[in-house]
């Protein structure tokens, strides 16, 4: 076989997404997983979804062997320790001027140090955030890199073409900035979906608890939302999940969905972050303080036999709910919380890009966030054209 375009290392279901996607955009690739059988399955399912141009490898010699020169290999590992592991495991075989891109969630300050030992060895390296989930893994996700600009223009023909695409806005990617920025704004990212759920979840909250509105009745109104300025992904697939039925039982799904949490660090750094250089990110600090109270099911279990209370349902269950002002309060609510939500994560991202010197295009992240992640919405045009 001819050599491959780019190499990609780490099959779970978002690395096999993202290289079929980049072989579906007419790039051959190579993959390698430690775990082979992942392998075997990725060029299955290359095969039943168009015979792409993917080719799977066992071994790590033949999998870096098998790129073009200047090699180009993207991780999808668990960040930590297994990122430093692949870099072991694969470096040995590049040479002077190849590239590694790690398309993890990662924590800045150790992309930083990597780009340094790879430096020393004569390696490029970007540290890459990649949005979208499962789903814009295989079919356009937004990406951010940041790092080595050289290793970004190698790779920037790809990325342009698998990357989400927006009508007024093109190709959700664009090279963020030097250093750990990447991942920094991945980061901060994550962090504004938090809160962006977060704001989701208790305006549901109040139109259930006080408006007594149906699963049907929500439907209809998170419907009707998506059709204004609240139009956005998580309003549309929010708006789905009032209507699935519970097709092991009886009722909706979204009553029987255990009301406990967990989370994978990146809220956490954003908050973190935000306290350490002053800036003010209650709503993301908000959201973070509920996903932790959600965790405490057995003592929320408990305090609720103490406190017999319904909160604020009670305090207005006298009152008669006028639904039509009800819905129309909260969805005025919910639009003022998430420009504060974003404008929150901008300001940290600008905080930080004046401490690095990263020099960030805040225009430009609201546009690449435009498609391709959980939270891209309609109210990202104004504030990409406000920054």
């Amino acid at each position: 076989m001819a050599q491959t375009r780019i190499g990609l290392a780490g099959l779970a279901v978002m690395g096999q997404n993202l290289a079929l996607n980049i072989a579906e955009k007419g790039f051959p690739i190579s993959v390698y997983n430690r775990t082979t059988s992942k392998v075997d399955e990725t060029v299955e399912r290359a095969k039943k979804e168009g015979n792409l141009p993917l080719f799977g490898f066992h071994d790590p010699q033949s999998f870096v062997n098998s790129i073009q020169k200047p090699r180009v290999i993207i991780m999808l590992v668990k960040a930590g320790a297994p990122v430093d592991q692949t870099i072991a495991t694969l470096s040995v075989y590049m040479e002077k001027g190849d590239c590694i891109i790690d398309g993890g969630n990662e924590w800045y300050e150790n992309t930083e140090r990597r780009e340094k030992a790879m430096a020393e060895l004569g390696l490029l390296y970007l540290g890459m955030g990649v949005s979208g989930g499962e789903e814009g893994a295989r079919y356009g996700p937004s990406m951010m890199p940041g790092g080595s600009y050289e290793a970004y223009k190698y790779i920037e023909d790809i990325l342009l073409k698998v990357a989400a695409q927006v009508l007024d806005s093109g190709p959700c990617v664009t090279y963020i900035g030097k250093g750990g920025s990447g991942n920094f704004v991945k980061m901060v990212h994550n962090g504004i979906e938090y809160g962006d759920m977060q704001l989701i979840a208790e305006a549901y909250d109040v139109l259930k608890s006080v408006g007594k509105l149906s699963n049907d009745e929500l439907r209809q109104v998170f419907t009707e939302w998506n059709k204004g300025e609240l139009l956005s992904f998580l309003i549309e697939i929010t708006a789905d999940i009032f209507g699935i039925k519970d097709d092991k039982g009886e009722g909706y799904l979204v009553d029987k969905v255990l009301d406990k949490t967990g989370m994978k660090g990146t809220g956490k750094w954003t908050v973190q972050q935000a306290a350490d250089l002053s800036i003010a990110a209650p709503t993301i600090a908000a959201s973070l303080d509920s996903r932790f109270l959600s965790g405490l099911k057995e003592e929320r279990v408990q305090a609720a036999k103490v406190f017999k209370s319904g909160g604020v349902s009670d305090i207005l269950s006298s009152e008669p709910v006028d639904k039509a002002k009800l819905i129309e309060d909260v969805r005025k609510a919910l639009y003022a919380s998430k420009i504060c939500s974003y404008a929150q994560g901008m300001n940290l991202i600008k905080a930080k890009s004046v401490e690095k010197g990263w020099d960030l295009k805040l225009g430009e992240l609201a546009r690449i966030w435009k498609g391709g992640v959980h939270y891209q919405s309609h109210l990202l045009g104004p504030h990409q054209a406000g920054i």
